[in-house]
């Protein structure tokens, strides 16, 4: 009775490795995820690189966003009124 018991032990001790990963993967998914919390930590304690530089040509809204001199919504400034 005892042998039946160990053989089906030793059968699921066999299924449950080929299910788990090695301990290598594991190590290394471990590692990239401290690299990558460690570099979030370091760059919001940085803050922001150039705070005033606007996009680079794109918008949210899909249209010209304008980052130099492309006349945006946002480039209007205080004009009101119509043209008459």
């Amino acid at each position: 009775m005892d042998e039946s018991r160990q053989s089906s032990w030793t059968g699921a001790v066999a299924a449950l490795r080929k299910v788990v990963p090695p301990p290598a993967l594991c190590g290394f998914l471990l590692l990239l995820a401290l690299i990558f919390t460690v570099s979030y930590v370091v760059g919001a304690g940085a803050g922001p690189v150039a705070p005033g530089m606007h996009g680079s040509g794109t918008s949210r809204d899909g249209g010209d966003g304008g980052g130099g001199g492309g006349g945006g919504v946002d480039d209007m400034g205080d004009m009101q009124g119509g043209h008459g």
